[in-house]
């Protein structure tokens, strides 16, 4: 480890087997080999996943090993690179796909890597950036535009996954449907708009939330709680259904509701994470009615991140407002507790700063 650099840092871990995170801050720096970067975490934003970790449910039990730094989106400045590094430069701002792929599987090496078979997941699987520094391969670096400001580049991630649920069901002319307007929903609402798509729907449980869907761009909003719902939706697109469904919510009876509003022909895109499994009715809502219906997982590596940045500097996207809360990263449990209240919609951390200040002469590899 280069002198420059110091031997520990301010870190959020999973440190015991109960619901809560941990502020640790004599973390060990990490190391990095030959084709790997070390990246000073300047901001890092709290997605859905970390706040399972941070509750402990059943997943993330299943999943997460304990003493792992968690945290997965994050924004920040090169401060070291491997030996092998041949792009990645010191000083460099950039974030990073927080999915590592294996590379040699069948869909790493068919342009499919964001369902690699042995994936590790930043922050999951491997530490994270609840941090003052991350390492992460030089493969996952994103330099980040100039023009996009430090606490929109922070959540490429969860915005790529919005995009990509989009993109991939091609809203484009075609009236949308979409179920949970959490934090990618309402993504995923100022996406299709800028997309060109024609009426847009959303149904979620928060009047708050809904209210926030119609100013980003949505038309007609739908409490979810009420069982007529998805026949109002068909009334609202000639009585036929929504093109387009983008289901964001993992809720079962939202789930069933967008299929039965959906029309014949039309596309059925899946983000949200049913906590168990989804009895549907496949005949009639599926089979009968021609549906096409794909399946989305995080982002695909890198036309989404194309396509996210393209869209950014259209000054096309309404982010502003997604952003509820900008906190230092000691005061993650605020955070949280905020999300946990529905008060927050996206929460961004800010760490300080690391002890490492940046220089142009700064580009001296760094290896285990």
């Amino acid at each position: 480890m280069s002198s420059t650099l110091p031997r520990t840092m301010t870190a959020i871990r999973k440190l015991h087997n109960q619901p809560g995170l941990w502020l640790q801050e004599d973390t060990p720096v990490p190391g990095i080999g030959p084709r790997d970067v070390l990246v000073a975490v300047t901001h890092a934003g709290i997605c859905g996943t970390d706040r399972h970790i941070y509750e402990w449910d059943a997943w993330s039990r299943s999943r997460v090993v304990v003493g792992i730094t968690t945290g997965h989106e994050f924004v920040g400045r090169v401060v070291a690179v491997g030996s092998a590094v041949t792009r990645a430069t010191v000083g460099q701002r950039v974030s990073a796909e927080g999915h590592i792929g294996c590379g040699v599987c069948q869909p790493c090496r068919t342009g499919n890597a964001h369902i690699c078979e042995k994936v590790d997941i930043l922050g999951i699987d491997t530490n994270g950036c609840f941090a003052e520094y991350v390492a992460v391969p030089e493969e996952n670096v994103w330099p980040v535009n100039p023009d996009i400001p430090d606490h929109i580049a922070a959540i490429f991630d969860p915005l790529g996954n919005a995009m990509h649920t989009v993109m991939a069901a091609g809203v484009s002319g075609r009236s949308v449907l979409i179920t949970g307007v959490g934090i990618i929903g309402l993504m995923a609402v100022t996406i299709s708009r800028a997309a060109g798509a024609g009426k847009i729907l959303v149904a979620d449980v928060s009047p708050r939330r809904l209210e926030l869907a119609k100013r980003l761009g949505a038309d007609v909003a739908f409490d979810s709680r009420d069982e007529n719902w998805s026949q109002r939706a068909r009334a609202e697109t000639h009585d036929q259904g929504p093109e387009v469904f983008l289901e964001m919510s993992g809720n079962a009876k939202a789930i069933r509701q967008g299929f039965a509003a959906l029309r014949n022909g039309g596309t059925a895109a899946l983000l949200g994470l049913p906590a168990e499994p989804v009895a549907l009715d496949l005949p009639n809502d599926i089979i009968f009615k021609g549906a096409t219906v794909l399946g989305i997982n995080g982002r695909k590596m890198f036309e989404t991140w194309y396509q996210v940045e393209n869209f950014l500097l259209s000054g096309r996207l309404q982010l502003d407002q997604i952003v509820t809360h900008r906190l230092p990263l000691a005061d993650f449990e605020r955070g949280f507790k905020l999300m946990q209240a529905g008060e927050a919609i996206k929460v961004v951390l800010e760490v300080s700063g690391s002890r490492f200040q940046v220089s142009s002469c700064e580009a001296a590899a760094v290896a285990r």
